[in-house]
């Protein structure tokens, strides 16, 4: 189970810390409303300060942006609003003197409806560009294995364009044509898109709707004939211009098929881990261990070059659709009891502080938990000062609002005035950027900040998280999650309670340890008895103890 370390220079994505911005709501330069790859840069001290090890950038092409940036009509530019390429570069070059990696979102499984391929292939039924998308006449039955992404938004996946007089695909919005991957000459338009980008100092790709890409859209025979050789044949492309570059990728599968997006080493390099941020959620609203810990025992083996990204929040929603339905309802009620906070009948359209209350307790066990369990963490902005959501807007912008970095109008995003803003920064109530900001944070020692600024710096010192083999190990309280990581025999041992209740638990390490255990990070206490270890921890409380293997 886990890893076992090569040791190779280029796998440092296994000491990653990664941090998701999305450029339109990070920082405006020059006061139009809308961030830019200029603020972007002028914010780089933030994440360094912090211990950001690598960036994920959002979409930022030229788009009509009906659906943030997923709707791309040209792959090869930058948005105008955002910036020029030279800003782009310069952002690569200040990001890369800070020791900063960066990797961007490649969003190939759909282009806008705006995008000129799709404007040919509606034009001409003879023409080249037609096959780069799903047509037909007469679409077939509905399948319930090719559902909208978005049940109550779109009801079909199927769209009828008068000018083409057919209809085509789309799993996602109907401005989102799903380009047919099945398609070699797509394939090279895709490899080409890399190679574009691979010309910037970028350290790779997030392929967007991973599991789509390789699956049938919509008709018999439009999967792929190579299946998950695509993906290898993505990876061979980056790792030809980038020996240690890497291909992320976003496919919330069932975990029988996880390990198949890795390949043998040759397909993903890191898969979002949905599995566990699922379980993550049951295991707080339950307040047990046995959700987290049956996940990493039925975490399939990957191979030494793979590693799972965990998350607690992205900017969509927390999709719960990994849980039974009576499990989700009980998620539901802890962190989204009215039906405002709910969407698409799977998920949560809330950010991590207010689905915890903004209880500090609950904030830094959560944090906690995604730096010390097994693969490379992901924050998204906001997360690290507790930012709030603005449920009155649409769907999933509810947690896409500006950056708050001070008390200054509109949280320091922008000068412009509040109505000129892309997004409405939230001004009002304990989530304001009165109250959080990271200004304010900054200066205070006990903020959520700098713990969470404490947090990274820990985990940044114990590799055995990113390059270990894993185990849970046996405790007596039911609130209790124990679990060992194992690096070149040094072992790390993480003990955290789910309950809010403070509580004692006897772990057993069987001969998974000298004798001793330093604590790293947290506030637990410990004691040994009897070959065995009784960890004390507050409610919520949590704990980071390394100890040698025996010899």
């Amino acid at each position: 189970m886990g890893d076992k370390a090569s040791g190779a220079a280029d796998l440092w994505y296994k000491t990653a810390v990664v941090y998701a911005i999305d450029v339109h709501t990070f920082q405006d330069s020059n006061g139009d409303g809308v961030g830019d790859f200029p603020g972007v840069t002028s914010r780089l001290d933030h994440l360094a300060d912090l211990g950001v090890t690598c960036v994920w950038l959002l979409p930022f092409f030229p788009t009509p942006d009906r659906d943030n940036g997923y709707d791309v009509a040209d792959y090869l530019g930058i948005d105008p609003r955002y910036g020029t390429l030279d800003d782009f570069e310069t952002f690569l070059t200040k990001a890369g003197e800070r020791g900063i990696r960066v990797f961007l979102d490649l969003v190939v499984n759909h282009t806008s409806d705006q995008h000129p391929w799709f404007q040919a292939s509606r034009r001409d039924k003879g023409g080249r560009f037609r096959d780069y998308y799903v047509w037909a006449d007469n679409p077939p039955p509905p399948d319930p294995r090719s559902k909208s992404i978005f049940p109550g938004e779109e009801e079909s996946v199927w769209t009828h364009d008068d000018r083409a007089g057919a209809c085509y695909y789309h799993r996602f919005y109907k401005f989102q044509p799903e380009l047919n991957t099945a398609n070699p000459e797509v394939r090279a338009e895709i490899e080409r898109i890399m190679d574009f980008w691979l010309s910037f100092p970028i350290a790779g790709f997030r392929i967007d709707a991973a599991s789509h890409m390789i699956e049938d859209k919509g008709l018999p025979g439009t999967a792929p004939k190579e299946g998950h050789g695509v993906l290898t044949e993505f990876h061979n492309r980056v790792a030809a211009r980038r020996p240690d570059g890497i291909l992320v990728g976003e496919a919330d599968v069932p975990v029988a098929e996880a390990a198949e997006f890795f390949g043998d080493g040759d397909q993903l390099t890191l898969l979002f881990n949905f599995l566990l941020d699922n379980d993550i959620f049951l295991a707080l609203a339950t307040e047990t261990a046995e959700p987290i810990a049956r996940c990493l025992k039925e975490l399939p083996a990957i191979p030494e070059k793979g590693q799972w990204l965990n998350f607690l929040r992205n900017l969509d929603e927390l999709d719960l659709e990994r849980l039974s339905e009576d499990e989700r309802e009980q998620v539901y009620r802890a962190f989204a009891p009215d039906e405002e906070m709910r969407i698409f009948g799977r998920g949560i359209r809330r950010r991590l502080a207010p689905m915890l209350g903004n209880d500090r307790p609950r904030l830094e066990l959560a944090f906690s938990l995604l730096f010390s369990l097994p693969g490379t963490p992901v924050v998204v902005y906001g997360d690290e000062i507790g930012m709030g959501d603005d449920l009155a807007l649409d769907g999933r912008n509810a947690v896409r609002t500006p950056m708050q970095w001070d008390r200054s109008p509109n949280g320091g995003f922008s000068d412009a005035a509040p109505d000129e803003l892309i997004r409405p920064a939230i001004s009002k109530g304990d989530f304001g950027y009165a109250k959080v900001n990271a200004d304010a944070q900054r200066a205070d020692p006990r903020s959520l900040l700098n713990c969470v600024k404490g947090v990274i710096a820990a985990r940044r010192d114990c590799p055995e998280v990113g390059w270990g083999a894993y185990q849970v190990l046996p405790a007596d309280a039911p609130c209790v999650l124990a679990h060992l990581c194992d690096w070149k025999g040094s072992r790390l041992v993480a003990v955290h309670n789910l309950g809010k209740k403070p509580c004692e638990a006897v772990v057993e390490l069987g001969g998974h340890s000298d004798g001793e255990l330093t604590r790293v990070f947290g506030t637990a206490e410990v004691e040994a008895a009897d070959g065995k270890y009784r960890f004390r921890l507050d409610g919520s409380g949590y704990g980071w103890f390394r100890t040698r293997a025996r010899d």
